[in-house]
């Protein structure tokens, strides 16, 4: 359901946009006058790039250290169950606490383990169980980061400035979290060592609180207004976590559009990352005779075009059909997947990717900002993490699954049933909740 056009108080009001960024500038510029949003793209782009750092200097250092296969598993499966494990956590922290602090106190979190994986590397003390707690400590504070992101941008932006504002999110993050802090890393560790690009990858982080401190406070959250198309309600004093998760939940089953998305995206992440991540280098050895080097580029170029993708729909205004839209996106978007068994040439694999990467990036700009504009404010957090933990869940269990079943299915079948059932799959989602009466009944403006 959608909510209806409430004043914020003045606390909470987002400011009004700088002179030049009227109708007849970029739209995709726009929210950049805003100097909080300043603040928070800028600490948002220091603190990805770092991790995109961190995911290369971890694999060497944990090489450095004498580790293989077995103990980086292991350090990387820490990081996903930390991440896994606290994100709906991470969205009732949301709705309770000034998510202001939470990005903080997640900065914080990071400085802290990446400046004592620093210090012990530098002072050669360090060990592999050093990297364990440190990468648990990662991703745990990424769990609080998302939900608590998602909830900030509708109390520093107005409504019509969220799809551009979700956009320079979606550009910024495949450019330097995919492409720009591994290729840095790299360069680091070659010229060096880790413990420099760990280094270096703590003062990212360092910057980034420091440019948070910056931001303004937040109201308080009982004076935050409801915006789900009632008039404001008090909110409790005093509940549980629980009752919070089950009300997140509860409205997300209760919402169609809503519910079938994320029902949608649970199979679509189930059948689509494992043979991207798992079975796409085996196609490049055997098809193209390629190595590390040619899947590098593929997934550069995969993440060039979710970039693409995201800049191209947030310098448009949302479409009047954007549930249509976003799901057609997903769906379509995937069937190149189908042919990419059959090709022998690197070129047209890199077009399916870019394709895929393109379309990817722009329904998932499309979705993050129906999840700004249509949910309540005082359940965004809870549902975004609700969300964050539906993409995530399944994804380690595609990636165990891939390998084993390309033992007994030939490689281009499994991308051509991925690349066939997933627009099925949504226009399922689609007819079943009724979307494209939905989205003439709650038309958003741009």
């Amino acid at each position: 359901m959608e909510y209806d056009d409430v004043s914020p108080p003045a606390a909470a009001r987002p400011e009004p946009a700088a002179a030049g960024a009227g109708p007849g500038r970029f739209r995709a510029l726009r929210p950049l006058a805003r100097r909080d949003f300043r603040i928070l793209i800028g600490a948002l782009s220091v603190s990805i790039f770092g991790s995109g750092m961190w995911a290369v200097t971890m694999v060497y250092q944990v090489i450095g250290l004498g580790g293989g296969p077995v103990e980086l598993s292991l350090v990387a499966a820490l990081a996903a169950a930390g991440l896994v494990v606290f994100v709906l956590l991470g969205g009732i922290a949301a709705g309770r606490l000034p998510r202001r602090r939470i990005l903080v106190l997640v900065e914080a979190v990071n400085l802290l383990a990446l400046g004592s994986v620093t210090a012990l590397a530098l002072t050669g003390t360090l060990q592999l169980w050093h990297l364990a707690v440190a990468a648990f400590g990662l991703g745990t504070a990424s769990a609080f980061f998302f939900p608590a992101y998602s909830a900030i941008l509708p109390r520093i932006l107005p409504a019509e400035e969220l799809l551009a504002a979700n956009g320079m999110e979606g550009m910024i993050r495949p450019l330097l979290q995919q492409a720009a802090g591994p290729a840095a890393a790299g360069l680091i560790i070659a010229a060096s060592s880790p413990a420099h690009a760990a280094a270096l990858i703590a003062a990212a982080h360092t910057t980034a609180l420091l440019t948070l401190l910056f931001l303004r406070p937040e109201p308080p959250l009982d004076a935050e207004p409801d915006r789900d198309g009632t008039e404001a309600e008090p909110k409790p004093a005093r509940r549980s976590a629980w009752a919070d998760l089950r009300e997140g939940f509860g409205y997300t089953v209760r919402t169609p559009w809503l519910l079938w998305t994320l029902l949608f995206a649970v199979v679509a992440v189930l059948l689509s990352e494992g043979p991207i991540e798992v079975l796409l280098p085996f196609l490049v050895r055997d098809q193209l005779g390629g190595g590390a080097e040619t899947f590098g580029f593929l997934l550069a170029i995969w993440g060039g075009g979710m970039a693409a993708g995201a800049l191209l729909v947030s310098s448009l205004p949302l479409p009047r059909r954007y549930l249509t839209v976003m799901m057609m996106a997903w769906g379509l978007g995937t069937v190149p997947l189908a042919a990419i068994g059959f090709m022998d040439s690197f070129w047209s694999m890199a077009i399916i990717m870019l394709v895929v990467g393109v379309t990817w990036g722009a329904s998932g700009v499309i979705w993050g900002t129906l999840l700004q504009r249509r949910v309540p404010r005082h359940l965004l957090g809870r549902v975004s993490s609700l969300d964050f933990f539906v993409s995530l869940a399944l994804m380690p269990v595609s990636m165990a699954a891939a390998g084993p079943l390309a033992a007994v299915v030939p490689i281009w079948l499994i991308f051509l049933v991925v690349g066939l059932a997933t627009p099925v799959l949504g226009f399922i989602a689609l007819v079943a909740a009724r979307m494209p009466r939905d989205e003439i009944a709650h038309p958003l403006d741009s």
